[in-house]
């Protein structure tokens, strides 16, 4: 039997970085991902999940949004980002390519990512998405809401870290949409979303918004009551909750100064050990599903600070 391929427009492309050597001592990510030609087989091997990267290059949200276009081009450097670092990981990590929304067809693009992502999961393995902009996410809940994972029952909850609930209600979808999209989808489908946000900026959340919050019963906790403590038994608190979490991190819920590339920076946001520890705590839980990491703008970054701080991240969580 074939397995169908992944509806990618754009194929793997060769990555790059330092050579020390060849010897797995030497091994740095450029030398340790492979293309991932049979992502659709499935696996059933022990240990980890060999995880998959999978490229979402979107601007469409973020214009329909009116932030800052740019965003369509940070799968590339977000690949850039990591293929320099040292490769420690015990699991296998596959590239898959992007898939791209041209012009304003974000629905279309969305649907092709979460038939790919559906495919990953069902063949045992761990999507990590590269977007994009935060509309990424709801290419992201199309392909875990089809998998055979929620298919089979298993209640997956959505942790969000992130300045903004991303919970606007418009006419037409956006990256500022996304999770109002998921709990009306939810609710057609007769379940409840289970949603919860780490780094919530009051400042840059209206009262209709934090209403909407309230009414959908979300769990938040606001960026300047992010300490270490607090963010870990938010966390703890939520993954007692589900079976399986979907993580999205939106990269604007780090301070500006650490996290200058993208399209609304932040003011105050939650510090990167903060955040760093959250993804260290859900990889340890056993119950991460499906990543994605999304609102890298390129155009604005600054020596590469955030393309760096997202590649850190996405190989804490593979860690």
């Amino acid at each position: 039997m074939v397995s169908p391929a992944l509806p990618v427009d754009v194929p793997p492309q060769p990555w790059t970085g330092r050579f020390d050597g060849d010897g797995d001592e030497h091994r740095r990510w450029w030398q340790a991902v492979t293309p991932s030609a049979a992502s659709t087989v499935p696996v059933a091997s022990p240990g980890p999940r060999p995880a998959v990267i999978l490229g979402f290059g979107s601007d469409a949200g973020v214009r329909r949004n009116k932030g800052r276009t740019g965003a369509a081009a940070a799968p590339a450097a977000i690949r850039a980002a990591l293929g320099p670092l040292a490769f420690h990981l015990s699991r296998g990590v596959h590239d898959a390519g992007d898939v791209t929304v041209a012009g304003d067809a974000l629905e279309a693009g969305q649907a092709r990512a979460g038939l790919a992502i559906t495919r990953l999961l069902d063949a045992g393995r761990l999507p990590v998405v590269l977007g994009g902009g935060h509309e990424t996410a709801f290419a992201s809940y199309l392909g875990v809401a089809g998998s055979a994972a929620v298919r089979e029952g298993l209640s997956v909850g959505v942790l969000n870290l992130d300045a903004h609930f991303d919970l606007r209600d418009e006419s037409v979808p956006s990256s500022g949409t996304p999770f109002l999209q998921m709990a009306r989808a939810e609710a057609a489908a007769g379940r409840e979303l289970r949603y919860a946000v780490v780094g919530i900026s009051e400042p840059n959340n209206t009262r209709a918004l934090f209403r909407t919050a309230e009414e959908l019963g979300v769990d938040y906790l606001l960026d300047e009551d992010c300490s270490a403590e607090a963010a870990a038994t938010f966390v703890a608190a939520f993954l007692a909750q589900v079976d399986a979490l979907y993580l999205t991190i939106d990269l604007d819920v780090l301070p500006a100064s650490v996290a200058p590339g993208v399209s609304a920076p932040a003011a105050y946001g939650v510090p990167l050990p903060v955040i760093s520890a959250v993804c260290r705590q859900v990889a340890a839980s056993g119950k991460l599903l499906h990543l994605d990491i999304a609102e890298l703008n390129p155009e604005f970054d600054i020596d590469g600070r955030t393309a760096k701080v997202a590649a850190r991240l996405v190989n804490t969580l593979l860690g």
